[in-house]
């Protein structure tokens, strides 16, 4: 990259002095991303500040006063999640469908780079993945959790104290996966039964989802 393209002052600046000619591939790069929640949206938001050029977001909810504790944008209750990253982003394309087996099957992934799972239905995780594992990367259990420092990155079939990706684990197993895909969890044990959640750990599940997705797409990884 020229130094001449390097000093341009723009949104983007930093992001060119990072990656150099690597940005190129950020801007030429098209994300799905399945669900704009606590992890789906903080992973949104960071891949859309990076310099990814196509993202498309689905989600079908809209944000209730639940969603403030941890989703970013949640101070717009009842406008639609999808939209609000539409309206801030020129590159996000927004889809208000309900992921489920169903629309994961007659759905075409085909001109996606990269597919991140950010959402909580188990079937429609595990449809997800059976489509899509070669160009995957999903969140496990997120929420219970306060450490951050314990969030990892692995294959789905080593992940540790988390009985979400175990459950995932088990399904695969039954629908005769084979395969294996990228995923992040953590190694903290849940402190609680309901799905009680921090940001803390959230937006941290979110941020590791980019920052997989940046080193996939500039072949880091």
């Amino acid at each position: 990259m020229n130094e001449e393209i390097l000093d341009q002052n723009d949104r983007f600046t930093r992001s060119r002095w990072l990656f150099g000619d690597d940005f190129k591939k950020l801007q030429n790069a098209n994300v799905l991303i399945c669900g704009v929640g606590g992890v789906g949206g903080v992973c949104a938001d960071a891949l859309a500040r990076a310099g990814v050029g196509k993202i498309t977001v689905i989600d079908k909810d809209i944000f209730d006063i639940t969603n403030q504790n941890r989703q970013i944008y949640s101070e717009a209750v009842g406008a639609v999640k999808v939209g609000e990253f539409a309206k801030r982003y020129e590159c996000v394309t927004a889809l208000q469908e309900l992921m489920t087996p169903e629309f994961i099957a007659n759905f075409d992934f085909s001109p996606f780079d990269l597919v991140i799972d950010a959402i909580d239905d188990v079937p429609a995780k595990i449809a997800l993945a059976l489509k899509t594992h070669e160009k995957l990367i999903s969140s496990m259990g997120g929420a219970k959790r306060i450490d951050p420092t314990q969030i990892k990155v692995a294959s789905v079939w080593q992940t540790c104290n988390d009985p979400f990706a175990k459950k995932i684990r088990t399904e695969l197993k039954k629908a005769g996966f084979k395969g294996k895909f990228d995923v992040v969890f953590s190694t903290e044990l849940p402190r609680c039964v309901k799905l009680g959640s921090f940001m803390g750990v959230t937006a941290c599940f979110g941020l590791n989802l980019a920052a997989l997705a940046v080193k996939k797409i500039i072949g880091g990884r």
